[in-house]
């Protein structure tokens, strides 16, 4: 760091800290400017430029979660390419993440024939660190940066709260969405409009949670994003 940041500057940067810790990615400049009271996301993308100029932050330019924290660029690991699981022999996968591709109605996601492929990203790079990638399917998430064919990096947990992306079964189908929990009912959000609501009431219907969602490899390619 540069200089000291101005009391500002340290909300803004505690902010983001907080927002990492508690979803797996960065806020937007309008998340930002809401949370601490400035008048539009205008003011909150110059203290991120300040961050930035300090040297706290590195922004991802075009990208409205595109934030990073300089301690989390192990950019040796973002540049390998996913590697091929080899058919043949799937107790001698290499070491890295478990890429998961289409999930068998019924079956635990985790199962052998799920993984395609493995990424050679620590787990600890995310945090809470991932125990496993999974493949986008739709645009139901696009709003928030998750979009078709992406990598959805997941923390294994049934143990969610309200406002965390989750990846949920739904007796025979796998989602990613957002989760929120009143007493008995429980509603997923898309984070595109053209997609509804899906409310189910734990009393009759059944829901487990497979884990949440803890950050994003664009496309598929290695370039993890916030």
């Amino acid at each position: 760091m540069s200089r000291p940041l101005t009391a500002r500057q340290q909300h803004v940067f505690d902010f983001i800290v907080k927002t990492m810790g508690e979803f797996g990615y960065p806020p937007t400049r309008a998340e930002i400017a809401k949370a601490l009271g400035f008048r539009s996301p205008n003011a909150a993308e110059e203290h991120l430029r300040a961050l930035e100029r300090k040297g706290v932050i590195r922004i991802i330019r075009n990208t409205s979660r595109g934030i990073r924290l300089p301690n989390q660029e192990p950019q040796d690991l973002l540049d390998s390419a996913v590697t091929t699981l080899p058919a043949a022999n799937i107790e001698a996968a290499p070491a890295g993440l478990p890429v998961i591709g289409e999930v068998a109605a019924g079956s635990p996601i985790l199962a052998a024939e799920h993984i395609d492929r493995y990424c050679p990203l620590p787990a600890e790079y995310f945090t809470p660190k991932a125990d496993y990638l999974l493949r986008v399917r739709g645009l139901s998430m696009k709003d928030i940066g998750i979009l078709e064919g992406d990598l959805l990096a997941v923390h294994r947990t049934d143990r969610v709260r309200d406002g965390q992306i989750v990846v949920a079964r739904l007796e025979d189908e796998v989602t990613v969405k957002r989760f929120k929990r009143q007493g008995h009912q429980v509603t997923l959000f898309a984070e595109n409009p053209d997609f509804a609501p899906i409310e189910i009431d734990l009393r009759s219907q059944p829901l487990d949670i497979e884990g949440v969602g803890v950050g994003v490899i664009r496309g598929g390619n290695g370039q993890a994003l916030g």
